[in-house]
């Protein structure tokens, strides 16, 4: 599909842009009274908007701000806001000076954001709260060369003290009251705009390289296979720091002139859908599966007879569906379908905003009932791939051109093939630069000419398409798109001793469970303390020992992030050994075969989920 037969002749390229901060300086010029962002002000407790040519207004006084502060082209500075318009205000001013941004989450864990910001040498924080800065208060080892932290919001009562610190000011202090020009210094495309860390299993995150070219490439290329129009609103509720949301629902937007809505939170999130009404939707599956289980629970508790309507209205639409992909027939049932859209599909669109026109997934595997219920009552879901390492837009579905089950074909300008073992190999001028200051684990995933290892098992059929058969790093991605290394966190409990083996769960799934092997010997002690009998086939007694175990495994795993909490655990009867085919003869565990072999004991642990 190109981008002219959309009639999107308001897209800016990536030779116009040349750099991120020089595509929202031609974003402004072209559209300056557009609305650009929509957000929700507590204070006044209503929506609030402000246009292209306002958000250059405040971005002149974060920019006179930043060139206080003594920082030169190719310093780093890091944000740990939630989204918000002052997330873009920092960054875009940030940019026009030079300087590299990192983002941070919100929800991470303070010694991992210390880490990041050790590592990157960051000169500038800003944060949303004085309650952040207190965290990093709380531990022992200072962080290195961090010149300024500037807090958004008015320092709160208990905080005060804590941001009693010549390093430590408001932004309302912080922010110029006078408005100048936004400067863009004259900057290299292919130079460094963004660092971003991800998991991996050393333990270590990884800090991505990201120059302004690579996601300009990447925003570009997506806006020719999914038609986002400057008509278009988007609600933004994934974080800023995942790369998906930065690329796809920040960049892609400006680049096009629609309009973005911050949710104001997850738990909100259905009343904002209602308020914003968006024709666009950018998730991880977890927010789709959560819609779709919703649904299922509504169901579950009226007649059958709406049961049953909801079923063949799904059934209809799908058919449908295959039938415009040029992979189904027409049927007769496809009559009824304006019919069953008023009395079925109109009323569960309407419980999202009911002008959604396509939703798009990424960031980890999307179950196919979901797909086919989003797809049966008439909403395109359109599922890609993608990773930080190649900004991250890999493979996307198109809407003429749409397999549920596969991640779609590779998008414009981007290469993929199959190298050894059938890992997914990538090359296109989306791939990263590489990983800050680690130029060893840079060498081991790209190759001598330019392909990327993803690291993920694949196929491709006849027509290109891409799907994603496992993992060859064994990375676990939940459906929140989080990414969990599984090695630490096993090693993590293992260093209780009652746990002889251990097998973290989760991939694709709500949340983590565990499956362990306690010790012989200390299984009988634990037993014995607490009255249990050996066997654990008593109910009552099964639940009792997964509670206590439960509780030792929260204690040994408490250095993890918040997304990483382990909420079910369930003990294997029998080791794995060679012998039973669950390890290697080098000792190595057999994820598949332990999941195949303890399939319903999995399944209970995530029942009702």
């Amino acid at each position: 599909m190109q981008i002219e037969q959309n009639g999107m002749s308001n897209i800016i390229s990536v030779e116009q842009a040349k750099t991120l901060d020089g595509l929202f300086k031609e974003r402004v010029q072209r559209s300056p009274q557009a609305v650009a962002y929509r957000y929700f002000d507590p204070v006044s407790d209503q929506w609030r908007s402000h246009t292209w040519e306002q958000m250059n207004q405040h971005i002149a006084r974060w920019q006179l701000a930043l060139t206080k502060e003594s920082l030169v082209p190719g310093d780093r500075v890091a944000v740990m806001m939630r989204n918000c318009p002052e997330w873009v205000m920092f960054e875009q001013a940030a940019m026009g000076l030079g300087l590299v941004v990192i983002p941070l989450y919100v929800d991470d864990r303070v010694e991992n954001a210390t880490y990041v910001i050790n590592d990157a040498t960051v000169k500038l924080l800003l944060l949303e709260n004085s309650q952040q800065w207190r965290q990093f208060l709380t531990l022992p080892n200072e962080i290195e060369g961090l010149q300024r932290v500037v807090i958004l919001r008015p320092f709160e009562p208990d905080s005060v003290d804590a941001c009693d610190n010549v390093r430590v000011v408001s932004a309302m202090e912080w922010l110029s009251v006078h408005v100048s020009e936004v400067r863009h210094i004259e900057t290299d495309p292919d130079s460094l705009a963004t660092i971003i860390y991800t998991s991996g299993t050393s333990g270590r995150p990884k800090g991505v390289m990201l120059s302004h070219h690579n996601i300009l490439s990447n925003a570009f290329s997506c806006l020719q296979v999914i038609p986002v129009l400057p008509e278009d609103v988007l609600l933004s509720f994934l974080p800023l720091s995942h790369t998906f949301e930065r690329t796809a629902g920040y960049y892609v937007p400006m680049m096009t002139g629609a309009t973005i809505a911050y949710a104001r939170s997850i738990p909100q999130l259905q009343d904002d859908l209602v308020i914003i009404r968006p024709t666009i939707m950018i998730s991880v599956p977890r927010i789709y599966e959560r819609v779709y289980a919703g649904i299922q629970a509504k169901l579950a508790e009226g007649p059958d007879f709406a049961r049953g309507l909801f079923n063949f209205a799904v059934d209809v639409g799908y058919s449908r569906f295959e039938c415009q992909q040029g992979r189904g027939y027409r049927r007769l049932s496809h009559v009824l379908w304006p019919l069953l859209k008023k009395w079925v599909a109109d009323k569960v669109m309407g419980k999202l905003g009911g002008r959604l026109r396509m939703v798009m997934s990424g960031g980890a595997a999307l179950s196919p009932q979901v797909s086919r219920v989003f797809i049966g009552l008439g909403l395109p879901i359109l599922q890609g791939y993608g990773m930080t390492e190649s900004s991250p837009v890999v493979c996307a579905n198109r809407l003429e051109d749409n397999v549920p089950a596969s991640v779609g074909l590779p998008i414009p300008g981007v290469q993929v093939k199959l190298g050894e073992s059938n890992a997914l190999l990538i090359r296109g001028p989306n791939v990263m630069l590489g990983y800050w200051n680690n130029p060893e684990a840079t060498q081991a995933v790209i190759s001598s000419d330019g392909w990327l290892n993803s690291g993920d098992i694949a196929s491709i059929d006849d027509q290109g398409h891409v799907t994603i058969t496992g993992r060859l790093k064994e990375i676990i991605v939940l459906s929140t798109g989080e990414k969990v290394p599984p090695a630490d966190m096993e090693a993590a409990i293992l260093r209780d001793p009652l746990f002889e083996q251990v097998m973290l769960i989760g991939e694709s799934r709500s949340y983590l469970s565990v499956l362990v092997v306690l010790n012989p010997a200390r299984r009988q002690e634990f037993m014995a303390h607490y009255g249990l009998g050996d066997d654990l086939t008593n109910e009552q007694q099964r639940q009792q020992a997964e509670e206590i175990l439960l509780e030792k495994i929260t204690r040994q795993t408490s250095e993890f992030p918040g997304y990483a909490k382990i909420r079910r655990v369930a003990v294997a009867q029998e080791p794995w050994s060679v012998e039973n085919g669950l390890l290697t003869p080098t000792l190595k565990l057999k994820r598949e075969k332990v999941l195949e072999k303890y399939n319903s004991e999995i399944e209970r642990l995530y029942a009702g989920h």
